[in-house]
């Protein structure tokens, strides 16, 4: 029976083609709010007007007589993904906004995305925020990059595979942590934070002339590709990158959010020495991560 109506809801021309519904998401998706609702026709299935406002649900417990204008619209609703139907009992069913049922399961994590789990830890130096996971790693700890001794440029914090590192871990021994942070094999993602403005060229040129004299002139077109990967507009303050490492691959997400990979093992270790060697860009930063692997 559901079958039908929600079938003669879509044949039907009783609403005019060009009505238009727009549904948007509020707070977490709970609600769905019909802006609009244009053009409906004069005919009796359309009688009772456009339905507009707040909509949780509306329901129907008859039979097939009682499709007035409402089940149209419902059958409409579903075919555009923005609400659902639920059968009960006695065949009684609901409708429901399709975000309603999403807002109660556990959000899907992405590659990539920062989760707000936890309180944030704010760099002292910068008082930019680190989020507690990112990328599917912890927090191990933050510092800022300092240049010339004075201008602080971004702030960075280091997220580790909890598990890969357990072992590390539970040695408690200072150098096994070092020779940890500077295999590529240990997975990591670095995220950057801008703390001023800066020009790309700026930005992407410090880091190659990190970079190149750790790479002993193996693989130096890596060093072509990662230019490529920045996109042409200067970075602002607030403007994130991030660098997750696993292994020879190196996936670099720009402040625009454009995504990319490397493949080097040289360009990799050459990578984590340039922020965990004994010549660290960011000293606090290195320091922080000493310590934070202790509390994973």
């Amino acid at each position: 029976m559901l079958r039908s109506v929600f079938s003669k809801a879509l044949s039907t021309r009783q609403i005019n083609p060009k009505a238009e519904c727009f549904a948007f998401a509020s707070g977490v998706g709970s609600w769905t709010r019909l802006v609009s609702f244009s053009s409906v026709s004069s005919s009796k299935t359309a009688k009772n007007g456009a339905l507009s406002g707040l909509v949780p649900a509306f329901h129907h417990h008859q039979q097939q007589q009682k499709a007035t204008a409402m089940t149209y619209y419902a059958g409409i609703l579903v075919a555009m993904g923005a609400a659902t139907f639920v059968v009960h009992e006695n065949n009684k069913w609901s409708l429901q906004p399709a975000l309603l049922d999403a807002a109660r399961k556990p959000p899907m994590i992405m590659a990539g995305d920062v989760i707000q789990a936890g309180t944030p830890v704010k760099e002292k130096s910068t008082g930019i925020l680190f989020p507690q996971v990112c990328s599917g790693f912890d927090f191990a700890g933050c510092g800022v990059r300092i240049k010339w001794g004075l201008i602080k440029v971004y702030a960075v914090g280091t997220y580790l595979d909890r598990i890969a590192m357990s072992a590390v871990k539970n040695s408690k021994d200072r150098a096994q942590m070092e020779k940890a942070l500077l295999d590529p094999q240990y997975p990591r993602t670095i995220r950057i934070v801008m703390a001023r403005d800066l020009s790309v060229q700026k930005f992407t040129s410090a880091i190659v002339e990190a970079v190149k004299p750790r790479m002993n002139g193996e693989d130096l077109e890596k060093l072509d590709e990662f230019q490529k990967l920045m996109p042409p507009v200067d970075l602002v303050k607030g403007a994130e990158m991030r660098m997750t490492i696993r292994g020879s691959e190196l996936l670099f997400q720009n402040a625009t959010g454009g995504v990319g990979v490397i493949r080097s093992i040289v360009f990799t270790r050459a990578m984590c020495d340039v922020f965990y060697g004994a010549d660290a860009v960011s000293p606090s930063h290195k320091e922080a991560v000493l310590e934070g692997i202790g509390k994973l």
